[in-house]
């Protein structure tokens, strides 16, 4: 069950952070800057996530106009996700909280997997 937002913030980014919080969510907003994908795309980029939190994270995700499904011709099951405008509009944050964790990653002893890249898509 999505977590239901506060009515009052201290400050914008507080408020930001609450929307885009959560495990996983920005990952997903991340790779589907890049590409739209379908959910089983979504599965073999997130291997640790089951299939309850993905489908429990897209639909958070959808519920807050942050990205869109849509339906192809192959039918049930084939959905693409994709960026909604309001979700594009992240794309300067998700960039550079991108760059961010490339950056300092190491600093913080930590290895950080770049899957799109690894499984052959365009960044």
């Amino acid at each position: 069950m999505a977590k239901k937002l506060a009515t009052r913030f201290n400050c914008p980014s507080e408020f930001a952070l609450d929307v885009l919080g959560g495990k996983w969510k920005t990952v997903i907003l991340c790779y589907l800057k890049y590409h739209s994908l379908r959910y089983a795309e979504l599965r073999r980029l997130l291997p640790a996530l089951s299939d309850k939190v993905l489908s429990e994270r897209l639909r958070e995700l959808t519920d807050k106009g942050l990205i869109t499904k849509l339906p192809t011709v192959r039918g049930r099951g084939s959905a693409v996700y994709s960026l909604s405008a309001r979700g594009r509009s992240l794309s300067k944050l998700l960039e550079a909280l991108y760059k961010w964790g490339s950056k300092h990653a190491a600093d913080f002893g930590v290895k950080v997997d770049e899957p799109l890249r690894r499984l052959g898509y365009r960044l």
